[in-house]
């Protein structure tokens, strides 16, 4: 006894209505090249947090929020002379205008301004000072 097996269609399956129709009224079928893009859509929520990553505004913030508080708790000649620039695993980085702030910042005031800034920031997020002219 001979058993007659279906074979499945050769080819891409039959189109939808829908599709029949666009390509239709655009006279040419661009299904494949839709699919095709689909595959690479992405939501925002799955781009947003690299699209933040590259901005580094987490790290921005950080920075404005130091400056601002540099601003208040330092005294006017300090600020005048002397600017936070960035932090780096735990280490305030800090330019000065001269070498004469330099040495009066690194020999006889750097112990006061780093514990203001531990006072408000905490001695985990600033553990030291590093003063540079610059």
């Amino acid at each position: 006894m001979w058993l007659f097996r279906s074979q499945p269609p050769l080819g891409p399956p039959p189109r939808s209505a829908r599709e029949r129709t666009l390509a239709q009224w655009r006279g040419h079928d661009f299904s494949e090249q839709e699919k095709a893009l689909q595959a690479r859509v992405r939501t925002p929520a799955e781009l947003l947090p690299q699209v933040l990553k590259t901005l580094r505004l987490e790290s921005r913030r950080e920075e404005a929020e130091i400056l601002r508080v540099w601003q208040e708790l330092m005294d006017p000649e300090v600020v005048a002379h002397a600017r936070p620039t960035g932090l780096k695993q735990g280490t305030l980085f800090v330019s000065v205008d001269s070498n004469v702030w330099l040495a009066e910042l690194v020999g006889f005031r750097r112990t006061d301004i780093l514990r203001r800034l531990q006072q408000v920031f905490g001695a985990t997020r600033i553990q030291k000072i590093s003063f540079r002219v610059g």
